[in-house]
């Protein structure tokens, strides 16, 4: 079996926490921000975890 290739659009969008979390940016903070307030545009700079959901699923794209 080769080895796992890393899904570069992957591996440009997350990164791989000290505890072994995966942390991702928030979506929504890049266009249209007229309309956003501006603590709903401080919040989108800020990064998030990846949920449980989708966990298995990223990881697998970063081995």
């Amino acid at each position: 079996m080769p080895k796992m290739k890393t899904h570069r659009g992957a591996a440009k969008r997350f990164k791989k926490t000290g505890g072994g979390k995966i942390k991702r940016f928030q979506a929504f903070g890049s266009h249209l921000l007229q309309k956003k307030s501006p603590a709903r545009k401080r919040r989108l700079r800020k990064s998030s975890m990846v949920s449980a959901s989708d966990f298995k699923r990223v990881q697998r794209m970063l081995p």
